[in-house]
């Protein structure tokens, strides 16, 4: 096995300098052979972006002969440093590794391989289950997701699914997080840097808990439509770590000072957000959700149709349709609402320059919202797993 290392997660781009280029506007290319160039000539050597890209972090190769070998233990604590240094809001509090063969509370050691083929191949799956008050939400759903998922992506199970089950439990009971998530990976494993995973010497799981107190946001939100072309059905509907359009969209809808960019798809009908799902209350009061077939099918929306029966026989919904949705028709409803494990039930209140209903947040997404909140905290056995701490 490969001894590079990458830490996981990846920390948030807000630690990268946004300064931008003040004289280059194309790309400096590099000759090919850079070995009739002088050791003492580098020093001068300065990367250069294009105007409309960020500055790189090293903007020269100044003292490039000086460049450290560093030890094991002066790696380790050049990563422990650099975790210190750029601490950010979310805590990693336990992770399990099927390549340690058990759980680490330190986030420095909490690393995957740099050879595994979900890293430089991107032949991974993921997914995540809410946890409320020593409570895990829907694990049992979410797991049968990304069980599906490595199915599609023809990844070997590294455990039976009771195994996963237990070590996903364990590894929540060793954070002694009560209110965060629990987010986890099945990859094609390690082992070189091919293509094909045929050299991989087995499937790897990993493990995360997050702890997040923070309380989830029902302030309405402005969308864009997106750009970025939306994934083919056989990558939207399985969970894979291959998130770049996803990434490109929500980059661009925060460009454009919005929350979330709205995937259409070839047919040029409503499909996804790029990390939750869309849902409309129609002027005829009717809960309307754009079909699975072509996106992923969200656990988070799934559970949200089931609670919204209960407006029905409260008769504040005179029905729950998932279907076909135009853009037209989904603009003119009276409200809209992102609906995902990150976000819950979020109401819209523009897309593009079309304000949805009154501008205001919407009666139902509230209710939905509060439906949502009260299961996580009393729901049914069959959608909350206790954590024995």
């Amino acid at each position: 096995m490969a001894s590079l290392s990458v830490s996981l997660p990846i920390y948030n781009k807000s630690h990268v300098p946004t300064r931008q280029t003040d004289h280059f506007h194309d790309l400096c290319v590099f000759p090919r052979n850079l070995s009739h160039i002088k050791q003492g000539s580098l020093r001068n050597l300065r990367i250069v972006t294009s105007s409309s890209q960020t500055e790189p972090l090293i903007e020269s190769t100044d003292k490039l002969s000086d460049i450290p070998l560093l030890s094991c233990s002066e790696a380790t604590e050049k990563l422990k440093q650099n975790r210190e240094t750029h601490r950010g809001k979310q805590q990693f509090l336990a992770m399990y590794s099927s390549i340690f063969g058990g759980i680490v509370t330190d986030e420095t050691a909490m690393v995957i391989p740099m050879d595994d083929h979900m890293v430089h191949r991107g032949h991974g799956v993921f997914d995540t289950a809410a946890i409320m008050d020593g409570y895990l939400y829907e694990l049992d759903q979410h797991l049968d997701r990304i069980i599906r998922s490595s199915s599609m992506a023809k990844i070997v199970l590294p455990f039976d699914r009771e195994t996963i089950r237990r070590i996903l439990i364990q590894t929540v009971r060793a954070s002694k997080c009560r209110k965060g998530s629990l987010r986890y990976w099945i990859s094609a494993g390690p082992g070189d840097f091919q293509l094909s995973p045929s050299g991989c010497h087995q499937p790897a799981l990993y493990a995360i808990v997050i702890e997040d107190q923070s309380l989830f946001d029902s302030k309405g939100i402005k969308v864009v439509t997106s750009s970025i072309p939306i994934k083919p059905p056989q990558f939207a509907t399985m969970k894979s770590v291959n998130y770049l359009p996803n990434v490109l969209s929500k980059m661009e809808a925060e460009e454009k000072g919005a929350y979330a960019a709205i995937w259409l798809d070839t047919d040029g009908l409503v499909a996804e957000g790029p990390n939750m799902n869309v849902a409309f209350v129609t002027k005829e009061k009717e809960l309307l959700m754009p079909n699975f077939d072509k996106i992923l099918s969200g656990c988070t929306a799934k559970r949200v149709l089931a609670l919204a029966e209960g407006l029905l026989r409260d008769g504040k919904l005179y029905g729950i349709r998932v279907d076909n949705v135009s853009v037209e028709e989904g603009k003119r409803a009276d409200e809209m609402m992102l609906i995902g494990s990150g976000v819950l039930v979020r109401p819209v209140v523009q897309w593009d320059e079309q304000v949805i209903g009154d501008g205001k947040e919407g009666p139902i997404s509230q209710t939905l919202l509060n439906y949502i909140i009260e299961d996580m905290k009393s729901g049914p056995s069959s959608v909350r797993v206790p954590v024995p701490y």
